[in-house]
């Protein structure tokens, strides 16, 4: 199958305060107790923003629970489509909109979510998802991440996350970190998660 159309939004961002700065501070072995021991922070958080994102992107998973929006062209199957990212704990608006812009709000009562680790769905109540207007398109808003804390992360992920921001802080002086580089470490400790391509084939 040819793959379709599609765009995946992020609707809200990682607040700051769920970031583990103390934790990377501490995994940096920074120093702490001076007047200006806070002037990094802004830089620090980049990083982990960074190594979040990296992560996200090489996995498939979505760390710190946050609210996506999902446009796309037809279904993959009427009988249950496939999220695009995981996990996934609500989907909280199903739309058609047609060519001529206007939209149609799906009652929740005609679909659900099939909760899965790596591979959500949404499925019909009954036997298919709602037909899509011609030239038309379907958006599909829904909240997902392991939690909306740090702590809510598995450990093995949350470690990996330290791991490379770390790796980025001290090679911040190196170009080569821009062709998307992934320690060994790291690599090793996020494997599992790693996702299968949403059409078939294997994980990047």
């Amino acid at each position: 199958m040819m793959e379709m159309s599609m765009l995946l939004m992020e609707e809200t961002a990682v607040p700051a305060a769920a970031l583990p700065l103390a934790a990377f501070k501490a995994h940096l072995r920074l120093g702490t107790g001076f007047a200006d021991d806070d002037i990094q922070d802004p830089v620090l958080e980049g990083f982990l923003r960074a190594a979040m994102a990296a992560i996200e992107g090489r996995t498939g998973k979505v760390l710190i629970e946050r609210d996506f929006s999902w446009v796309l062209h037809d279904w993959q199957d009427p009988a249950g489509q496939p999220l695009p990212v995981a996990p996934v704990s609500a989907v909280l608006r199903l739309a058609l909109r047609s060519r001529a812009e206007d939209e149609e709000v799906i009652d929740p009562a005609h679909y659900r979510l099939e909760r899965d680790a790596h591979r959500p769905v949404l499925r019909p109540a009954g036997h298919c998802l709602p037909m899509v207007p011609s030239g038309g398109v379907i958006e599909i808003l829904f909240r997902a991440g392991y939690g909306a804390a740090w702590s809510d992360l598995p450990p093995d992920l949350g470690q990996a996350v330290l791991l490379l921001a770390a790796h980025f802080y001290e090679h911040r002086s190196e170009t080569a970190l821009a062709e998307g580089c992934m320690p060994f470490g790291v690599a090793s400790l996020i494997e599992r998660y790693r996702k299968v391509r949403l059409f078939g084939g294997s994980g990047r």
